[in-house]
């Protein structure tokens, strides 16, 4: 369970980036900077329930990877963000990364 709760803070740690740049993109902007915050609140709590049984090195290196892989997703896809070769090849490298803590837990 500790492991879905790390995947679920993940997914909203991309929404609170989404959040700010939508705010900056869209009129509403403080129904966007609330999205933001809540986004930021639901991912840290859900990041407070996997520690419970996932070390806080693997838990944080984890949640900060899917942030990170999913935000740059989101860019690309949404905001037209530049998808080179080297830049998706980095971001592979987080992913696997993020296998690769999962595998040796």
């Amino acid at each position: 369970m500790e492991w879905l709760y790390l995947i679920i803070a993940g997914i909203c740690e991309i929404g609170w980036p989404l959040g700010l740049k939508m705010s900056q993109t869209t009129e509403y902007r403080v129904l966007w900077i609330l999205f933001a915050v809540a986004a930021m609140g639901l991912s840290g709590l859900f990041l407070w329930l996997a520690q419970r049984e996932i070390p806080i090195g693997t838990a944080y290196a984890v949640w900060t990877g899917i942030g990170a892989a999913g935000t740059f997703a989101v860019g690309i896809l949404l905001f037209r963000d530049p998808a080179t070769l080297l830049r998706i090849l980095s971001v592979l490298l987080i992913i696997t990364g993020i296998v690769g803590l999962k595998l040796a837990h």
